[in-house]
């Protein structure tokens, strides 16, 4: 499954461009990893949900996870993935919804979802660079009273991200990460 994984990730959320690519960092990069090409297509999606419940938890050790969420865009389809693939078990996993900014109307909250069922979140994201916006969603599910010690990610980029977030007192945990992906073309 991983190999599997990793092929998809090369044939379709790999980009090389001479032009660099702005990441969400605001660094620049001609490698571009755009996983939204994995996790919005839904036999991808399965694949990677499926091997993060079966075999990337127990390897990372993240034995009994309450809920799992991230800052929306990147970690949504996954978190509901992780969540529909606990349920093939018949268990309940919530998905959690962290808002880059709080509505101006409503309960103006930043994690949405069952936050009153847990006391603890695995953060998830998609790709990490310098982890910002990972930071971002552990403070805000921090702030919801909602501990967050774990999480996990598709691709680490090696940029620093892993030792930000680990300042934050957060162990994370790579499904991949670019040195994974070899010499890339072009480097």
């Amino acid at each position: 499954m991983k190999q599997k994984l990793l092929e998809l990730i090369l044939t379709h959320a790999y980009r090389y461009s001479e032009q660099p690519f702005t990441l969400a960092s605001g660094k620049k990069s001609r490698h571009y990893f755009n996983c939204k090409e994995i996790t919005l297509v839904p036999d991808r999606l399965e694949l990677l949900c499926k091997f993060i419940v079966e075999r990337h938890l127990d390897e990372s050790g993240i034995l009994k996870p309450q809920a799992f969420g991230g800052l929306t865009m990147g970690a949504d389809p996954i978190c509901y993935g992780i969540s529909l693939e606990f349920r093939k078990q018949d268990k309940n996993i919530y998905p959690l919804i962290v808002r880059k900014f709080s509505k101006d109307h409503g309960t103006n909250k930043l994690v949405e979802g069952a936050v009153h069922e847990v006391k603890s979140c695995v953060i998830v994201d998609d790709v990490i660079t310098t982890g910002g916006s990972t930071i971002q969603a552990i403070r805000s599910m921090r702030d919801s009273g909602i501990v967050v010690v774990q999480g996990i990610c598709i691709l680490d980029r090696q940029e620093g991200g892993m030792d930000a977030i680990l300042a934050e007192g957060v162990q994370m945990f790579p499904i991949f990460k670019k040195s994974d992906f070899g010499n890339l073309e072009h480097e």
